[in-house]
């Protein structure tokens, strides 16, 4: 189940999308054209160096720890919204 508005979703959805463009410039149009559907290994190809930029790069500009859970247990792009709505929320 989704969580957060609409609103909150395409907010942190773009900015993580600027996040990942960062994180691995090799295929741009692949982070363009994701959706929260998108898996973070098998479709973007992120690896676990990218993956580790990924949390730390999010920590700073969400404001969020990841203390609880690892960015490797996400498998979507929504998986990473939920938890960041979620923490941003708590």
């Amino acid at each position: 189940m989704r969580i957060g508005t609409k609103e909150e979703r395409n907010e942190v959805f773009e900015a993580l999308k600027d996040i990942l463009r960062s994180a691995d410039d090799r295929n741009p149009e692949a982070v363009e054209n994701s959706t929260e559907e998108t898996n973070l290994v098998t479709d973007l190809g992120l690896s676990s160096v990218s993956m580790l930029y990924l949390v730390i790069v999010m920590e700073d500009t969400f404001g969020i720890r990841f203390d609880d859970i690892g960015v490797q247990d996400f498998g979507t792009v929504g998986d990473v919204i939920d938890y960041i709505i979620n923490k941003k929320g708590a």
